[in-house]
């Protein structure tokens, strides 16, 4: 017997929620019926799963999960996180563990290859779309209505938008994003404060070009330095997110920000065009060649290595690093080890660019889930989602990914509030503490909480007082229009994917060049026809035409 999905139980807004939700539509044509499971088949799902409730599988099952192995703290089979998720909730995992260097690639081979495991965090809105014709991938919005916590969440913050945008031609979509309460920019800049000090200089930067202005004189007034500013992140494309984080400062998208198909969408023309073809973009980029031009910007900033870059500046070569709240952490830690009392580090709020001072569109939106289309076929495929609705959405299984058992990592008071143990640390919580919550016990880990997508209150918990003054800074930001969602078609999808990596490759390579100087930027025109040539226009009309189906 194959019965349609159970409604979410949290109420009838909800249930009118999950509706809108799972609507399937394709070129405006009306709802589609969603996702079925053959229930006679499924085991271990909780009969009255629903908000509030404590998921535990009835009987134990297994999840394939794509693992990203982060070099900050390596996997270990042993984590408590792991220990729990077995014993208190019947959930075991077939890790296919992946370093984070390689996560993209890997990731791409297992999907194509149809070999890829039931569930893939870590991935951003854009990055699942090449997959989406192939039949890889599940349409998640088939069965969020088995997803309570998704749901309630969604409508109580107001994230209906956010979520639209990632529908697909045929209506659906198929990736579930990390979402927050409020924006929760990460990305910045870090200073050695002490040395911006020595120049004279007491306060952030307003714009990119007074943290120009004052690389030059922190370098003049310390002339040991090799250079003022050394960028860590080109993992994937280079500085990838130094520029993604100041690219909306300038009316472009760069970076990681790249990923979603580099399409800037224009509000008052109504129409996207090529971001890295843009004026924009070219600012962007010749502020940064500028910078190289000047010896105040290592040249190696847009292929080193991490490791490399913070050796620079834990050994006092460079005086800023790219950086995160998290990593300001290591940084200080790094400066402990070498016996650098003196230096101090701070980071700075995202300068104002020359288009402004803004937030990325989607701000509340965090990288997310994808599913193997499988997932579906399997007999605990109803259990999987309950599972991932309680630990990436409920407020208790967001709770635990983040502060890990209570009476073992963390306290809490008569009033909500949390303490890590005290021989625990986590982002400088209890500095010199001798054990890590990420490193030994595999909490506060973007595998299982969705790069710390969570409640306001959750969000603030853990952060110092210097990680609030940064996050209230950067809310002071407009955030840009949030872009229509691009539906292609399975043909236009296949088109669109072949023609957006020839674009990204092109950019990638040319970005870095004249970054570093390796190509000038009087050559930028030619770089423009470089993309014309491997067909930019093509894509920005093929983007534009789905408006026209609408």
């Amino acid at each position: 017997m194959r019965i349609t999905p159970m409604k979410a139980t949290a109420g009838i807004a909800a249930s009118a929620l999950a509706v809108t939700l799972t609507a399937c539509t394709s070129g405006g044509g009306g709802e589609a019926a969603s996702g079925e499971i053959d229930m006679e088949s499924q085991v271990g799902y909780m009969e009255n799963f629903d908000v509030g409730t404590t998921f535990k599988a009835t009987e134990p099952v297994e999840f394939g999960l794509l693992y990203r192995d982060h070099p900050d703290y390596p996997f270990r089979a042993d984590w408590s996180v792991v220990q729990h998720l077995e014993q208190d909730h019947n959930v075991t995992f077939d890790y296919v563990n992946v370093p984070l260097a390689d996560l993209q690639t890997r990731r791409s081979v297992l999907i194509s290859s149809g070999e890829a495991p039931d569930i893939m965090p870590s991935i951003y809105a854009g990055e699942e779309r090449q997959f989406v014709s192939g039949g890889a991938l599940l349409p998640i919005s088939d069965y969020v209505e088995h997803m309570p916590n998704f749901l309630d969440k969604i409508e109580r913050w107001g994230l209906e938008a956010e979520i639209e945008n990632l529908r697909q031609a045929d209506g659906k979509y198929y990736l579930l994003p990390g979402i927050h309460e409020i924006a929760k920019p990460q990305y910045s800049i870090a200073i050695r404060k002490d040395l911006w000090e020595k120049a004279g200089l007491t306060e952030d930067p307003a714009t990119w070009d007074e943290f120009a202005t004052q690389l030059e004189a922190v370098k003049q007034a310390n002339p040991e330095l090799e250079y003022a500013f050394s960028d860590k992140w080109s993992i994937n494309s280079p500085m990838e997110q130094t520029l993604n984080a100041a690219a909306p400062n300038f009316g472009t998208l760069a970076g990681v920000g790249l990923n979603g198909g580099g399409l800037w969408w224009d509000e008052e023309a109504g129409e996207f065009s090529y971001a890295p073809a843009s004026d924009g973009y070219r600012e962007l980029v010749t502020y940064f060649a500028g910078l190289v031009e000047a010896g105040l910007m290592d040249p190696e900033s847009v292929t080193q290595q991490m490791e490399t870059g913070e050796q620079k500046f834990a050994s006092g070569s460079v005086a800023a690093i790219s950086s995160n709240d998290q990593e300001l952490v290591k940084y200080r830690a790094n400066f402990e080890q070498t016996g650098n009392t003196e230096a101090e580090v701070h980071q700075i709020v995202v300068p104002a660019g020359p288009y402004g001072s803004y937030l990325a569109p989607g701000s509340r939106r965090e990288s997310g889930i994808v599913f193997a289309a499988s997932a579906a076929e399997q007999d605990d495929f109803l259990a999987m989602l309950q599972f991932v609705d309680w630990l990436y959405y409920s407020d208790e299984g967001l709770e635990f990914a983040k502060w890990g058992v209570e009476g073992e990592t963390y306290t809490k008071d008569a009033s909500g509030k949390r303490t890590l143990m005290e021989d625990i640390d986590v982002n400088g919580l209890n500095p010199g503490a001798p054990k890590e919550l990420r490193k030994d016990f595999g909490y506060h880990n973007g595998v299982w909480m969705l790069a710390h997508g969570s409640t306001e209150d959750l969000d603030k918990s853990m952060l110092r007082e210097e990680v609030i003054a940064f996050l209230d800074g950067m809310n002071e930001k407009e955030e840009l229009p949030l872009p229509p969602a691009i539906a292609y078609d399975e043909m236009q999808q296949e088109q669109a994917g072949l023609l957006q990596t020839n674009l990204l490759d092109i950019v990638n390579q040319n970005t870095a060049a004249f970054i570093v100087g390796d190509r000038p930027l009087s050559e930028w025109d030619a770089y423009v026809a470089e993309l014309e040539g491997a067909g930019m226009q093509d894509y920005v009309d093929l983007a534009n035409s789905t408006l026209e189906q609408e």
